[in-house]
C-alpha cells in the first residue's frame, strides 16, 4: 500500500480531483466563464495527469515486450484515451466536425510534432539516427490508404448512402488492422524492430509491484477509468467556459488530440535523446495509423447506433496538409536515417498547422 502512494501519486490525485469535481460542479455553474476556465484547466491537467500514469505503466509492459509489441502497447494506450475523451466531449459538444478535426489534429501532432522534434532534438545531439525504414515504409502507405478511404472520399459521398459507406469504412478499417497487426507481430516482425549495439547499464533496483505485468495492467485500467469520468467534467466546463467566446473553431479538437498526444511525445523525446529512433518511429507513425485506423470505426460506429452522421471529410486546406505531411514524411523517413534537417522539415509544418488554426482555417 505504501509503494501504491508513493508512485500512483499522479493518478491517485487525478481520481480525488474527479470526485471533488462531481461533487461541486453543478454549483460552479453559478460563478461565471472564469470559474468554467479554471475548471477546465485543472481537469485538463488532471486528465494528463492519469494519462501519463497509463502512459508510464504502458512503458514498463513495452519494455518488457520490446519493439514490435512495446511501441504497439504505448499506441494503443493513447488511442484508448483519446477515444474515451473523444467520444465524451463530442457528444456534448455536439459539433459534426470535431471527431475530424481532432483526428486530424492527432496525426499533425504525430508526425510533424512528435517526429520532427524528436528528429530535431536528436540530430543535434547524435548527428544521423538510425531505424529500419521497412516501418517507416509500411505505415506511411497504410496512413495514407486509411486517410483517403476514411476522411476524403467521404466529400464524395451522398448523405442518402452515408450508412453504407460508414459500414463499409468501419470493415476496411478494422480489416487493414487485422493484416497491419498480424506483420507487425507476426514474421513481419522484424519489419518494425532494430539492433541497437548493447550498452551497459546499472542494475535495476526491485520495487514491489514495478516488475509486475499483472500491477501495470491494473494501473492502467483504473487510469483509463479516471479519464472517462475527468474528460466527462471537462465536456461541462468547456461547454460553460466556451459559449459565446471567440476561440478558433479547432481548439477543441487540439486539446482532445493534445491530452492522447503528451505521454506519447515524453516516451519519444526520451528515446530521441538515447539515439532509439526506432521507437520514435513506431511511436509518432504507430499513432497516427492507431488514430485513424481505430477511431474511426469506432466513432462511425457510434454514428450509426445513434443515427446521426458525423462529417469526417477534410476540408481542402486539411487535405492539403495531410498530403504534404505524408509527402514529406515519405521522403525524409526513405533512408533508414534521420537528421535535424529532416526534423526541422516536419516542425515547419506542425507550426504551419497550429498558424492556420489560429487564423481558424
Amino acid at each position: 500500500m505504501k509503494y501504491i502512494l508513493q508512485s500512483e501519486k499522479s493518478l491517485l490525485l487525478a481520481c480525488a480531483i474527479a470526485f471533488t469535481g462531481y461533487a461541486v460542479d453543478s454549483r460552479l455553474a453559478d460563478y461565471g466563464r472564469f470559474a468554467g476556465l479554471l475548471e477546465t484547466a485543472i481537469m485538463i491537467a488532471a486528465i494528463l495527469a492519469a494519462s501519463l500514469s497509463v502512459a508510464r505503466h504502458a512503458e514498463r509492459i513495452a519494455q518488457k515486450l520490446g519493439d514490435p509489441y512495446g511501441s504497439m502497447v504505448l499506441t494503443l494506450s493513447a488511442v484508448l484515451v483519446e477515444v474515451i475523451v473523444l467520444a465524451i466531449v463530442s457528444a456534448k459538444n455536439g459539433s459534426p466536425t470535431l471527431v475530424r478535426d481532432s483526428i486530424y489534429s492527432a496525426v499533425m501532432l504525430d508526425i510533424n510534432g512528435i517526429l520532427g522534434v524528436a528528429a530535431l532534438i536528436g540530430g543535434f545531439k547524435h548527428g544521423e539516427q538510425a531505424y529500419n525504414d521497412d516501418s517507416a515504409r509500411t505505415y506511411s502507405v497504410m496512413i495514407l490508404t486509411a486517410v483517403t478511404i476514411s476522411m476524403i472520399i467521404p466529400e464524395f459521398v451522398p448523405q442518402d448512402d452515408w450508412r453504407a459507406f460508414s459500414s463499409f469504412t468501419i470493415v476496411a478499417m478494422l480489416l487493414l488492422y487485422s493484416v497491419f497487426l498480424r506483420m507487425q507481430t507476426g514474421p513481419h516482425s522484424y519489419f518494425f524492430s532494430y539492433s541497437y549495439p548493447d550498452k551497459k547499464t546499472r542494475g535495476a533496483v526491485a520495487t514491489p509491484g514495478a516488475s509486475s505485468a499483472r500491477y501495470s495492467a491494473t494501473i492502467i485500467a483504473c487510469g483509463i477509468i479516471a479519464v472517462g469520468f475527468l474528460a466527462e467534467l471537462m465536456s461541462h466546463s468547456l461547454d460553460r467556459s466556451l459559449t459565446g467566446a471567440n476561440v478558433p473553431p479547432g481548439l477543441i479538437a487540439l486539446i482532445v488530440a493534445g491530452i492522447s498526444a503528451a505521454p506519447e511525445m515524453l516516451t519519444a523525446l526520451r528515446a530521441a535523446l538515447a539515439n532509439r529512433m526506432q521507437a520514435v518511429v513506431n511511436i509518432a507513425l504507430g499513432a497516427s495509423l492507431s488514430t485513424v485506423i481505430l477511431t474511426v470505426p469506432a466513432m462511425e460506429a457510434m454514428a450509426l447506433i445513434s443515427g446521426k452522421r458525423i462529417d469526417l471529410a477534410l476540408t481542402p486546406l486539411q487535405t492539403l496538409m495531410m498530403a504534404a505531411t505524408l509527402l514529406v514524411a515519405a521522403i525524409n523517413l526513405n533512408d533508414g536515417q534521420t537528421n535535424a534537417i529532416e526534423g526541422m522539415t516536419h516542425f515547419i509544418l506542425f507550426g504551419t498547422f497550429l498558424m492556420l488554426l489560429t487564423l481558424g482555417l
